[in-house]
């Protein structure tokens, strides 16, 4: 095996759309079966954000790591593009998890998952509805429902409006095929996915990457604000990492989604906000120090 690390791209397909990955891995060649860990980020992000912060990290540690867009987003076909919808993305990471199976340099039964942010609550549920996941890993996970989700936005009056003008993006949708965009960031726009002060999407050096579109599809609002993330750690049995903080959102949920699992769970609290974990050194090599400790007993033994 070589110190230096390599990348290349990949395809596979999820519901008739072909999703575009990379795979990361310090090897020589492609023989050496390696343990194996999919990683994704937050809602209405691409690979190149988070989820490639994490896989040059981890393949550092000995770890193939593929980092993926979800359909609608960054290098992957799918339409409506920018269409954060909780189905979509569940049932590319199982689509994911079976394609990353198939590849003869993954050790069998030997896939990981890594969710940082949105993404966890959307693995949680994949799992649950069978994918070949038998690690997983939250790094700042959000997981939600519409009671949790609400005070982000307003209240429920604030979510009642949300999913109206939802409803006429929808509407404009099947009229006529327009795709009804907002800004996925921007301070002091209500209309805004994200509508308060984020350095790391306003940042050109953290998240405001050239890959990343910064915007959503106004009819993301019916699925996200409804999606119940919570209710399917009912089903999932593998061995699961929590890496939080109580500056990251919903640390309550980590500790209700602990005792609702099923399967051994470790829980690493580490500082930060949310946003920290998301490329900030300190708690990125707080978070893979967790990781690797934690696959090293699920994946690698």
């Amino acid at each position: 095996m070589t110190t230096g690390s390599t990348t290349f791209p990949v395809v596979f397909e999820s519901n008739g759309a072909l999703l575009t990955g990379r795979v990361h891995r310090v090897a020589d060649d492609l023989v050496e079966r390696q343990p194996t860990v999919l990683i994704t980020g937050s809602w209405l992000t691409v690979k190149e954000q988070m989820a490639d912060r994490y896989a040059a990290e981890l393949v550092a540690r000995g770890y193939t790591a593929i980092t993926f867009d979800f359909a609608g987003f960054g290098e992957s076909g799918g339409e409506p593009r920018q269409f954060e919808l909780p189905s979509r993305k569940i049932a590319d990471i199982v689509a994911a998890a079976r394609f990353a199976s198939s590849l003869s340099f993954v050790r069998p039964g030997a896939l990981g998952y890594v969710g940082v942010c949105a993404s966890a609550q959307y693995a949680l549920a994949a799992i649950a509805a069978g994918a070949p996941i038998a690690s997983f890993g939250s790094v700042a996970g959000w997981f939600h429902d519409t009671e949790s989700a609400a005070p982000f936005y307003g209240g429920l009056d604030g979510v009642r409006g949300r999913l109206e003008r939802g409803a006429a993006a929808l509407e404009a949708f099947h009229g006529d095929g327009t795709v009804v965009t907002v800004p996925a960031y921007e301070p002091g726009n209500d209309r805004a996915g994200m509508f308060f002060e984020m350095d790391y999407y306003a940042n050109p050096a953290r998240g405001a990457v050239p890959a990343w579109r910064n915007e959503m599809a106004e009819a993301s609002w019916l699925p996200w604000l409804t999606f119940d993330g919570l209710s399917a750690a009912d089903a999932v049995s593998v061995p699961t990492v929590f890496v939080h903080s109580d500056g990251c959102v919903f640390p309550s949920h980590v500790e209700a989604l602990r005792s609702r699992l099923r399967g051994p769970v470790e829980i690493a609290w580490g500082e930060g906000t949310q946003t920290d974990f998301y490329d900030q050194p300190a708690q990125v090599s707080f978070a893979v120090e967790a990781l690797d400790a934690h696959f090293t007993k699920t994946l690698r033994a």
